[in-house]
């Protein structure tokens, strides 16, 4: 795990240069005001991917049954049904 280390605005102001080489080395910074946590500052997360392959998909999938033609339908009117029939009155 990497190491954490809670310093107040003040301190970080005053050593900014030497933090900021700290976090590119993997450490991570809690800042603080008046004791009250303000901000984190950590190396940033690995790229992240842009989603999965169709292949990694139909991995994924399997042979599960897919659905019907009237699956879209049955979606909205579960949806439908969920909805308010009526707005509440507003009161006088």
């Amino acid at each position: 795990m990497a190491m954490e280390t809670t310093l107040n605005e003040h301190d970080l102001a005053a050593a900014l240069s030497r933090v900021l080489n700290r976090v590119r080395d993997g450490e991570r910074f809690l800042v603080e005001r008046n004791g009250q946590l303000l901000a984190v500052l950590s190396p940033p997360m690995a790229e992240p991917t842009l989603g999965i392959t169709g292949e990694d998909l139909l991995a994924r999938i399997g042979d599960r049954r897919m659905p019907g033609d009237g699956f879209a339908d049955d979606i909205e009117a579960a949806r439908t049904g969920l909805l308010p029939t009526a707005r509440p009155a507003w009161p006088d």
